[in-house]
């Protein structure tokens, strides 16, 4: 192959219409066909234009037959019917309530109709620092990467409707301090896009291992990072919503208070407490932070997927987080899309709730095992009760231990140079 066939990404951008990053992302997926030279990508020009013709040609799709039979299942003599395909994407399955798309999903949506969505619930690619095998943006690079999705959310979501994003953090390469592109993206979306900050909400997972090692358990200088940023964005001041879908239980302080009284009064803060604070309503209206463990382990999707050979999808957050939104944002039969679909945990919810979905995916394995959602076999299980303790996660109080517990001197340069005899003594306790 002559160098003549070869483009960089920055021309094979321009030719589809995305960033730089989008093209290299569509390499590793092994949507387009490349390598990488030095600091620069090179795409084969072959495949740019056999992407381009299959992106914009109609194909008669059968909704839910894998793909490799639907162009042998597509050539028999049948009725003519209209193309079930969107024109830049392909149905990969439908359920009663939604549908899966295989393809990219800034193609799907620029498809839609301006203010045709209700919202929009997701959790993207995160900038971090370690690639994934989805091939996550840079972090440096993630806010000109995202962009273009940020725009197609805010054409196609209703005055009324909501943008929801789960973003992780990350650390700056080499250094124990934190990247602050996820930071940036909600500046962008909000002073560009003209997107609102409904609430910030926060997503915290109990079970997360503590890492990056070197800083947390290695040197000790940092703390364990259990927590993401889950950002709700709405293209007006006034989303529709109500807290009352998503209530918790009274806590034993609140209900003690409830059943033995509370003598109204001017707290210390200045807030003044009247007798309605003693009503009971049922429920307590929760927090911004969101407690939940993701330790999915033996699900009946992994034990699909191990039995059909499908490599699982190795980010997945628990039905719990979208489902959160889902129920907080939106009545039945509203429209929910989520563009970075993975196994479509988004799907899922939606399906039991009643809204109609789209979850876009760009690989096609992902797909596969998503379907395990959709086919009727779910793993038992029962409605949580709010007496059983298991459903409630705990954290401590900061000072538990610091009565009478010894501190030995700081680091005078901060943790830069390891501790050899500390850390060995830290991994022998």
């Amino acid at each position: 192959m002559s160098d003549s066939d070869l483009v960089t990404s920055d021309v094979a951008a321009e030719r589809l219409g995305y960033t730089a990053q989008h093209v290299r992302r569509l390499v590793s997926q092994g949507v387009l066909t490349g390598s990488k030279i030095g600091r620069d990508w090179v795409i084969h020009e072959k495949s740019v234009k056999r992407y381009i013709a299959t992106r914009n040609e109609e194909q008669l799709v059968l909704p839910g037959v894998p793909k490799q039979r639907r162009r042998r299942a597509s050539t028999k003599k049948t009725t003519p019917q209209p193309s079930l395909t969107p024109r830049r994407g392909e149905i990969y399955f439908e359920t009663e309530h939604g549908r899966a798309i295989l393809g990219d999903s800034l193609d799907y949506m620029r498809d839609l109709p301006d203010e045709s969505v209700d919202l929009v619930v997701t959790s993207p690619p995160f900038g971090l620092q370690r690639k994934k095998e989805y091939d996550n943006p840079d972090a440096d690079q993630y806010v000109e990467w995202f962009r273009p999705f940020g725009a197609e959310f805010r054409r196609i979501l209703r005055a009324s409707g909501s943008l929801v994003i789960d973003i992780g953090g990350s650390w700056v390469k080499g250094q124990p301090t934190r990247s602050l592109y996820h930071f940036r993206l909600l500046v962008m979306l909000c002073d560009e896009f003209k997107f609102h900050l409904a609430q910030e909400m926060y997503w915290w997972n109990p079970s997360k291992l503590p890492t990056p090692a070197e800083w947390v358990t290695v040197r000790r200088i940092r703390v364990k990072d259990a927590v993401n940023s889950v950002y709700w964005l709405s293209p007006t001041p006034w989303p529709k919503a109500s807290n009352r879908r998503v209530l918790q239980p009274y806590s034993p302080s609140m209900k003690s208070l409830l059943k033995n009284g509370y003598k109204s009064k001017l707290r210390p803060s200045g807030h003044d407490i009247s007798d309605k604070f003693t009503r009971d309503n049922g429920a307590a209206i929760p927090p911004n932070l969101i407690a939940v463990a993701n330790t999915e382990s033996n699900s009946y999707y992994l034990r699909y997927c191990r039995a059909k050979g499908i490599k699982p999808h190795p980010a997945r957050f628990p039905t719990a987080l979208p489902e959160y939104f889902i129920r907080l944002l939106t009545d039945s039969g509203d429209t929910v899309l989520d563009p970075f679909a993975g196994s479509c945990v988004t799907g899922a919810a939606c399906e039991r709730l009643g809204r109609t979905w789209t979850c876009v995916e760009l690989v096609e394995g992902y797909l596969e095992g998503a379907v395990a959602r959709f086919n009727g076999r779910t793993d038992p299980s029962s409605p949580p009760s709010a007496d059983d303790a298991r459903n409630y996660y705990r954290i401590g109080r900061p000072d538990i231990l610091w009565n009478g517990n010894p501190e030995p001197p700081l680091a005078a340069d901060g943790g830069r140079r390891r501790n050899i005899k500390a850390t060995k003594k830290d991994s022998r306790s």
